[in-house]
């Protein structure tokens, strides 16, 4: 039977940013009844997430980073930034988070499992080498994937967050070890990732941002995979897959205005999952924030991603955006 290795911990509840903030433990308690809703049970297999080290942590943040949010632990928590907030536990919940993906690599090795799902707060792809942006303390997916290319491997990164992963892209922006794909909605915040910005020096051609309107469905986003996500992964042949999983892009999460659904999070991830050997894949847990859409996308997403059918919801239809994908198709020539 096809397997998922789940890596999850309760301390990630202990990151509390605030009574009203989007990003509530119980997104996590969400995302663990969407898997028990699925009927997962007999294809997870779990293993304890150890925190991330220092020298994990500087692969792709600055020391001065590590430093500030130290400073504020030990103060008990605060203010990182005008919508990122610490307090007690949410350190130790970060280099959890952040170690995940470092704890997948290991055991996905070992063979135990053919893909990982990391269930982990807070959220990591808006984290920039030299500070916390956008509810992200660290970068969980770059974290991994500095530590893959540091062994040798070659990364590809895809980011179905609504929000682009300014903070993943300003790490390997540079860096030809790494693809870095991003779907999201444009314009939206952090105001990042545009079709222009496509890697430079050694890195050029390793960014592909494909910015969708307002609206943007199902449909425009299995055209995205089918004609620019699957060739230019193809053309890279990447070792290893790694995903920023957000499910904000659902069509009754209130911070983005997009129409994807969850049986639509099941196709993409199915279609993800195939394009690297078994054992290969990581998906990291970023946006969502409605309790119901988040559970049913995540079950629906980890289902496909083992080969089970599991969907509450249909696929959505049409939508705009079908240009972008065609123009992204002919900048980066995957048309040959």
């Amino acid at each position: 039977m096809v397997s998922v290795l789940l890596i999850t911990d309760e301390r990630f509840l202990n990151h509390r940013p605030g009574e009203y903030h989007p990003e509530q433990p119980d997104r996590l308690r969400a995302v663990w009844s969407g898997i028990s809703e699925a009927g997962l049970a007999d294809a997870i297999v779990c293993e304890p997430v150890q925190p991330a080290t220092d020298i994990d942590l500087l692969r792709c943040h600055q020391p001065d980073h590590l430093k500030a949010l130290a400073s504020i632990d030990r103060r008990g928590g605060g203010r990182v930034d005008s919508d990122t907030e610490m307090s007690r536990g949410s350190l130790e919940a970060a280099r959890l988070a952040a170690g995940a993906g470092i704890t997948a690599i290991e055991t996905l090795r070992s063979g135990v499992a053919d893909i990982a799902f990391c269930a982990i707060r807070p959220p990591g792809h808006h984290a920039r080498p030299s500070n916390a942006m956008g509810f992200c303390l660290f970068n969980n997916i770059a974290v991994a994937a500095s530590a893959l290319a540091e062994g040798g491997e070659r990364v590809a990164i895809v980011d179905f967050d609504a929000h682009h992963g300014n903070g993943t892209q300003d790490v390997f922006y540079g860096d030809e070890r790494v693809l870095f794909i991003s779907c999201h909605q444009w314009p939206l915040y952090p105001g990042t990732g545009a079709p222009q910005e496509i890697g430079v020096g050694a890195g050029l051609g390793s960014t592909i941002n494909l910015a969708f309107p307002p609206g943007a469905a199902g449909n425009t986003y299995r055209y995205a995979f089918d004609g620019v996500v699957g060739p230019a992964i193809q053309r890279f042949r990447p070792s290893w897959l790694l995903v920023s999983a957000g499910f904000d892009a659902h069509r009754a999460d209130p911070l983005s205005q997009l129409g994807l659904t969850a049986g639509d999070f099941a196709d993409l991830t199915n279609r993800l999952v195939r394009l690297v050997s078994p054992g290969r894949s990581i998906l990291f847990l970023e946006g969502g924030y409605v309790l119901d859409a988040l559970a049913s996308s995540v079950g629906s997403a980890i289902a496909a991603a083992i080969g089970i059918q599991y969907r509450p919801e249909k696929a959505s239809g049409a939508g705009p955006g079908a240009d972008v994908v065609t123009a992204a198709v002919n900048l980066h020539g995957l048309d040959s």
